[in-house]
């Protein structure tokens, strides 16, 4: 196997079983994983049995951890870069971790792993031709409202991450702008309880309104102008 001083790992972002064998085999030969939480990294490495010293890299210390690992990196010692859930650097840590890896030509290498932006567009049937991803929703009003308008109005299908919390009040904002809008949410991904609620916007409103959803969701909201 061809080894990097820094490997981004992809975890699964739900079910264990989805882990690959590439991944397992780096997070057991790497002397140090980055991990955004240690205690679910330390539950993960735990059911296969891996033990390796864990250092936290998360949002709040990102900046501030960055050149220790690069310099520890480019003094022999190798790392793992894992997240809770998913690939590093796409709304998780891990972005400001390669700005300075690429400034120091420290290598590094990415193993893919599973994916919610793309299994949940998948499974929501809509065009996956072309496609934008947001990352999450802003949390104001205004800034949120702008942003469901353009993917009502766009030519692609527009994926979004939307708190539980707040899903009911964005789909009914939805609503607002285009009940018939095709919307899909994407809960619990992988898990046991993993559920598609397709439909329209005011569809799922009501839906929503009897029914609260819980877990974590992925929002898609398919393009009046996409193709069909």
């Amino acid at each position: 196997m061809i080894t990097y001083p820094v490997s981004f790992v992809g975890l699964p972002i739900g079910n264990r079983e989805d882990i690959t064998r590439r991944a397992l085999e780096v997070l057991q030969t790497v002397d140090c994983i980055c991990c955004e939480d240690t205690r679910n990294t330390g539950l993960l490495l735990s059911h296969y049995g891996i033990k390796k010293p864990l250092l936290s890299l998360h949002e709040h210390n990102e900046a501030q951890r960055a050149p220790e690992v690069a310099t520890r990196a480019l003094a022999g010692e190798s790392f793992a870069v894992v997240t809770d859930a998913g690939m590093p650097g796409v709304s998780d840590p891990g972005y400001r971790l390669i700005q300075e890896l690429k400034a120091r030509e420290v290598p590094f290498t990415v193993l893919p792993g599973p994916s919610a932006v793309i299994t949940a567009l998948v499974g929501s049937g809509m065009p996956s031709d072309a496609f934008f991803f947001g990352g999450f929703l802003p949390v104001k009003s205004g800034r949120k409202a702008a942003v469901l308008q353009a993917a009502v109005e766009a030519s692609h299908t527009s994926i979004f991450y939307e708190s539980p919390f707040r899903i009911q009040k964005t789909i009914q904002a939805l609503a607002g702008i285009d009940p018939a809008a095709p919307v899909c949410v994407a809960r619990e991904l992988t898990k046991v309880f993993e559920t598609y609620h397709r439909g329209t916007a005011s569809e799922l409103a009501a839906e929503f309104a009897a029914h609260p959803p819980k877990g974590e969701m992925v929002l898609l909201i398919g393009g009046t102008n996409a193709p069909r």
